[in-house]
């Protein structure tokens, strides 16, 4: 169940951070103002905290892994809402990235 739980936060944080990174953007870049540039800044802040709800303890393999996440994340991102096609090296990478995220998160240790 821990592991479930971990995979569901880093979705939600992925959601709220590449949406809210998504949302300044388009504030700022597609000039469409300050609500949704502050709609944006909610959205990280929300980020923030639920990075906080992982069961795991440490703050520096939370945000190194949440990394790998947040790359696969913004691909996928890109695809749905920007229409971004990405090619297989992109893919490679993403996978990459999220085979990094299972070592560095639900690799056996020693207590």
């Amino acid at each position: 169940m821990t592991v479930t739980r971990s995979i569901l936060l880093f979705g939600v944080a992925a959601f709220l951070e590449i949406g809210g990174a998504w949302l300044v953007w388009q504030g700022v870049r597609e000039h469409r103002g300050w609500v949704w540039v502050g709609a944006g800044v909610l959205a990280l802040g929300a980020y923030g905290f639920v990075a906080t709800l992982q069961p795991d303890a440490n703050f520096g393999r939370i945000l190194a892994a949440y990394g790998g996440v947040f790359v696969a994340g913004s691909l996928v991102w890109g695809m749905v809402v920007d229409g971004f096609r990405p090619d297989r090296w992109d893919v490679t990478g993403a996978l990459v990235c999220l085979a990094g995220v299972a070592l560095l998160m639900y690799a056996p240790r020693s207590a």
